[in-house]
């Protein structure tokens, strides 16, 4: 009987110091929202896309192939049973930023520690990025389908294996923590200041 409640006080202990690291994490990029400027969120996504078209050829042909695409350059991870995501990103159409974003997502579950990871979400037709612009948050997940692409992706690319809606590819993967997945990670469109 001791055993069963030395367990459960295990478990009520790790469930607060989540909860706790949770409210932790949640306040940090409150106190950092202040410093992801328009032109801090360009200069972060051009070097992003830079790296990521210099070391994955296919990723520049589908951008090419692409009405607009969507790039998180520094999403940090952490969590300790319950964790959480978040990061800035811009909306590209012809090179240019059109629009800025923020993707968050929290999780719960047996996981332990940091990490940060970018991301680029690839909108092959006008209504999937449509959905983007239209919607109040767009629940990844929810709504056009998304195809997570490997690092081999490229090999296998051409304009005929191309659909619609949208490809994702995460890249520069960094830390301590396993698995990165993006579904139901939420995506907000903010507007930063210059």
């Amino acid at each position: 009987m001791a055993s069963h409640n030395f367990k459960s006080g295990i478990s009520v202990l790790c469930l607060l110091m989540g909860i706790i690291f949770l409210i932790g994490f949640i306040a940090l990029p409150a106190k950092s929202a202040r410093a992801a400027s328009a032109s801090e969120i360009n200069a972060e996504v051009n070097i992003a896309l830079q790296n990521l078209y210099n070391g994955t050829p296919g990723a520049k042909a589908l951008s090419d192939q692409s009405v607009g695409i969507l790039v998180f350059p520094n999403i940090v991870k952490a969590g300790f049973i319950i964790g959480g995501q978040y990061g800035d990103g811009a909306l590209r159409k012809n090179g240019k930023s059109v629009a800025y974003y923020r993707s968050l997502a929290a999780s719960y579950g047996l996981q332990a520690g940091v990490q940060s990871f970018g991301y680029v979400l690839f909108f092959m037709d006008n209504k999937s990025l449509d959905y983007l612009n239209k919607s109040d948050g767009w629940e990844i997940g929810t709504g056009p389908s998304v195809v997570v692409l490997d690092a081999g992706f490229g090999k296998k690319l051409s304009t005929t294996t191309l659909q619609k809606g949208v490809y994702a590819f995460i890249f520069s993967q960094k830390g301590l923590m396993a698995g990165i997945g993006l579904e139901g990670s939420k995506i907000t469109r903010i507007h930063p200041g210059n």
